[in-house]
Order: structure tokens, then sequence, then C-alpha cells
């Protein structure tokens, strides 16, 4: 039998390829057997290449194009993350873990591999494969009933945490230790530093030459230690994996977090990562679960502010709200308000955003603004809820301020925060916001103001005398008080102490926190005021002086004498 003609040959004749061919056989399938035979050749060359490029690099090279892969080892990986890594999990028994990936030397893939490895207790394998043989194991993905998705509880076992406990006695150690240790233990000793110190925030940022580690200590932030610019990717990239962030994103900030599983209770970890000029910055934000000491005595908040806000919290209705900058502890206060009010006979449900603490017998939720269920959105779903007590995390806006104050008025208790400098500043920002006065006047019961300040070391503080820089405020603040404080102050020794530092408080000086506060009520006359619509911050605050309320700044000079906390300290966070 003679050979077919090609197209090439048919060109020119001005005969139709179908008229032409003797066994009937169309230009689109020649064509189509054309293109298939030349896609094979071209998928075979790439292979070869694959397989020379593995030589170069070092890794072995594996052909996935007809290897055949379990549904338990393609769920090790998840289909996002094989696509965003080009990176599959082929093989696996019980000891064993085969990888393939399109670049194994990327510093993300290797980091994910680790991972892999760490969490299924198994020693591993990686290979390189061709764009190909990722395409044919992703399809396979279609098939699979259930993706495994990684999980984000980490373990820390407990005798390594001992061990860290008892070797970070200060940053010095911790600069030892972490010196010593390996990438692929560095979150385990970095997290497990931080909660013995007590930290609350662990930052790592990336700097020109070096990355630093710092921890914020009872509000102020300490350097910790310095690692080399060589482990940054892979700590960044275990620190993404174990929060549920993107890997491959670096000029993008995220949010993730994670749950530390420790026998003693939960730790939940907030992470935020930001791009900068040398690196991305990350900040993990450590909460405790297990909350123990939420009493108004343990948060500092006692004497003549308690009582009169004791009395405001009795009431069925109305709105309690705490002011002061993030991180001056008004969500801690209240959930001491909370907590005194946790009653099985009360419905008391909150909107938090995180959810901080968790507490039994509330019902809490979480908002999620990229998702739309913002605190308007939200509250307006509290409150179908017929709760008691409602605590909605922050006051953002008007249409939020519109909410709270019309259910403060329906009968509801209602508890939030705002960002104000004093507890006197709440009334002008509402109405800034462009809340009604005769709303707001009969449905604001109590505005709190508050601080947090250092506690002195009780291991090393001793008497000092102010000095003669601080004398002339000291007068000022002593003047200004109510004759009643005034001279209950001055009935007491003035005495006042400082500390050095020492092994008990790391050579800080000061360990723990207390709150300095100024509970500001809303009586007949303040209700006048607020109905005026023309009132200032300076005015709210004065006659709230007259009626006997101390300012934060008093009640810190109180805690000073006490020898809680030192002159010091309070100048420092209240100026």
């Amino acid at each position: 039998m003679s050979d077919l003609p090609t197209i090439a040959d048919l060109a020119g004749t001005g005969k139709k390829t179908s008229d032409i061919s003797p066994l009937n056989v169309s230009t689109s399938d020649v064509e189509t057997k054309f293109i298939e035979k030349k896609s094979q050749i071209n998928i075979k060359e790439r292979e070869i290449e694959t397989m020379r490029l593995s030589a170069r690099i070092g890794f072995p090279h594996i052909d996935l194009n007809s290897f055949p892969i379990t549904q338990q080892a393609l769920k090790q990986v998840d289909r996002e993350d094989a696509k965003r890594l080009k990176a599959v999990c082929f093989y696996l028994n019980n000891n064993e873990v085969r990888f393939g990936a399109v670049n194994p030397k990327e510093p993300q893939v290797v980091a994910y591999f680790e991972e892999l490895k760490t969490r299924l207790g198994a020693d591993g394998v990686m290979y390189l494969i061709s764009e190909n043989s990722l395409s044919r194991v992703i399809k396979m993905y279609d098939r699979l009933p259930i993706v495994k998705p990684i999980t984000k509880d980490i373990s820390i076992d407990e005798d390594e945490m001992k061990k860290v406990q008892a070797d970070v006695t200060d940053f010095r150690a911790l600069q030892e230790i972490l010196e010593k240790t390996s990438t692929t233990d560095l979150v385990t000793f970095l997290l497990g530093a931080a909660l013995k110190l007590e930290a609350s925030d662990l930052h790592i940022e990336a700097e020109e030459s070096s990355i630093v580690v710092r921890l914020r200590l009872d509000g102020i932030l300490h350097d910790a230690a310095k690692l080399d610019k060589s482990k940054f990717g892979k700590l960044l990239a275990r620190i993404k994996l174990i929060s549920g962030l993107k890997i491959n994103i670096i000029t993008k900030p995220q949010d993730g977090r994670f749950t530390i599983k420790l026998s003693v209770g939960d730790v939940d970890v907030r992470v935020s990562t930001m791009p900068t000029v040398f690196g991305e910055s990350i900040v993990m934000r450590i909460l405790k679960q297990k909350r123990e000491g939420l009493s108004f005595d343990d948060i500092g908040l006692y004497g003549d502010a308690y009582e009169k806000l004791k009395k405001e919290i009795m009431r069925t209705s109305g709105m309690i709200v705490t002011t002061g900058p993030t991180g001056g502890g008004k969500t801690t206060t209240l959930y001491a308000i909370m907590n005194l009010l946790n009653k099985p006979g009360t419905k008391m449900i909150t909107l938090e955003d995180p959810v901080e603490y968790r507490m039994e017998g509330i019902s809490q939720s979480q908002v999620d603004t990229v998702g739309g269920y913002t605190f308007a959105k939200g509250l307006r779903s509290v409150l179908r809820q017929d709760p008691d007590i409602a605590m909605v995390g922050e006051i953002r806006d008007l249409e939020t301020a519109e909410i709270a104050v019309q259910a403060a008025l329906t009968g509801h208790l209602m508890l939030s925060t705002l960002h104000t400098n004093s507890a006197a500043a709440a009334i002008p920002r509402f109405l800034s916001m462009g809340t009604k006065p005769f709303l707001l006047a009969p449905s604001l019961n109590t505005v709190i103001g508050q601080r947090l300040v250092r506690r002195l070391c009780v291991s090393c503080k001793k008497e000092k005398p102010i000095t003669e820089e601080q004398k002339e405020h000291f007068d000022e603040v002593v003047e200004s008080m109510s004759e009643k404080k005034k001279a209950e102050f001055k009935s007491k020794p003035q005495v006042f102490y400082e500390s050095e530092g020492c092994e008990a408080c790391h050579g800080i000086g000061y360990k723990g926190r207390i709150g300095v506060y100024e509970v500001l009520i809303v009586d007949e006359a303040m209700e006048k005021m607020i109905l005026s619509g023309k009132i200032s911050e300076y005015e709210i605050e004065r006659s709230a002086i007259e009626q006997g309320m101390s300012t934060m700044i008093q009640d810190g000079f109180f805690k000073a004498q006490e020898g809680i906390t030192s002159i010091a300290e309070i100048f420092r966070v209240i100026q």
C-alpha cells in the first residue's frame, strides 16, 4: 500500500483532503494524531531534561506518570499546597515518606517536607519531578473523597518544655540556647522560652544581617536574642505552615493562628506577618486559655472605684464601656465583670475579635470582617438570641454604636470597649461618631478609663524617695485630688519604692502588671451635660472629679504608696 499523502502534498491541488483520502481518514484525525505524537515526544524530552537536572542538583528523579500513588499518600499534602509549592507526597508507609517537587531546593518546599516528616514521625526522601508528573498527580485529587488538612495544633514535648524552662533564666541564657538549636526545633524553643518568661508577644524581625528576636514582657518590648540570617527562610516557612498561612505570599500581610497543646492547658497563638525591607516581620501573640485570677482585686480595681462600679454592674440595662489604648487591659476588665455576673439564670453572649479567653457558661462568637461578619451584623444576631447581657469587643463605628445604644435602652446590659485616652473622652467620641445625645444620655451607665502599669518585683524592691524632677508634678497630682482623697493619701506614710532587678524578675525590676483606673458614673448632672451636645473632655472630667471620681494618675499614686508600683512607672504610662 502506498503511503498516504501528507497535508503538505495536498496543498495547491485544489482538492479537499476528504475527497482524496482513499481510507476516508479526515484531516482532523490526522492532525490530532500528529499533535498527540508530538506532545508525547515533548513530554518524553522534558522528562529526560528533568532526569539530567536531577544529576546536576543532587536529587533523585522519578517519573510519576505511571507510579501507583495511594490515597493515603496523596492526602498528606493539601491540594492548594501542592499547587502552590509544586510538590506532592507520592509514597507513604509506616516509617517512610517520599516527596516529589519541581523545585526541591526551594526553602518553602524544604520546610514543608521537614514539617511533614515531623508530623508523621517518619524518615523521608525528596525527589525531583517534572511539571508533567505534577499535573498528573494534581488531577488525582479529584478522586479523593476528603482531603486531610494540615493540623493547626502542635504539641510541645513536656520534657523538652521543662528543659527550656530550666535553662532559660534570662536573655543571655536564651541566646546561648538558640545558637545551639537546630532550625527544626527553633519554633519550639522560642515558644517555650516565651511561655517561661511569661511574654505576651513574640516578635521575629529580619534585619540586614541577622534575625532579631524580641519579647514583650509586661507591656515593654525587649531585645531577647539574635539569630543567623540563614535560618530565617526555614523558620518563617515553619511558622506559616503551622498557622495556616500561604508560604509563597511574601508581599502582603497575613494573619493566622495555631494552638499549643499542653497538659496544663491550651495556649492560643495569633500570628501576623508583614513584608519589610529585609524580609517578613512576624508577631506571635500568646494567649493562655486557662485564665485564673479574673477578680477585681487581681486586676487592681478596688476601693471607692469598685464600690461605684459594682452598683452599675448590678443594673439590668444600660451600657458599661471601658476605654484606653490597645493592650491597656480593657477586655480583661470586661471579663472580670462577666465573671462576676456569670450565673446559671443569666444568658450572656459575647462578640469578639478575637475570642481571647474562653469562659464556661458564656456563648462566645468571633467576628470575621473578611467574610462580612462584622461587629454591627453580629450584634444584630446576638440581640435576636435574647441575651440578658451582651458584650461586643469594640465599638468602632456609628452603626455598631447605634445598635448598642438601642440594646441598652431596651432591657439589655451592654458591655464594650472604646479607644480613647480617658473616661471623659468617651462621651465626645460617641457624639463625634454621630450618636444622638438624647439616646446616649439615658443609655450610658458607666465609663471606665484604664491603663496597665508594671508591678515592682517583690524580691528586689527597695525604698527610694522621689526625685526633684518628679516632685513638682507629684505635688500637682496630690493637690488635684478631692479633699477626701487628699486627706486619705496624706494620712499614710509617704514612702515609695523602686527595684534594681534580680534573678526573679530577669534583671528587669518589674514582674507582672496591674490596672490603674478611673470610673465615671453618668448621673443626672452628667446626663444634662450630654443632652446639651456641646461639651468638652475637660468639662466632663472636671465635673466627674467634683462628684468624687479619682483619675488614673491619682489611683496610680495610691498604688505606688502601697508599694505595688513606682512613681516613675506611673509617670511613664499615664503621661
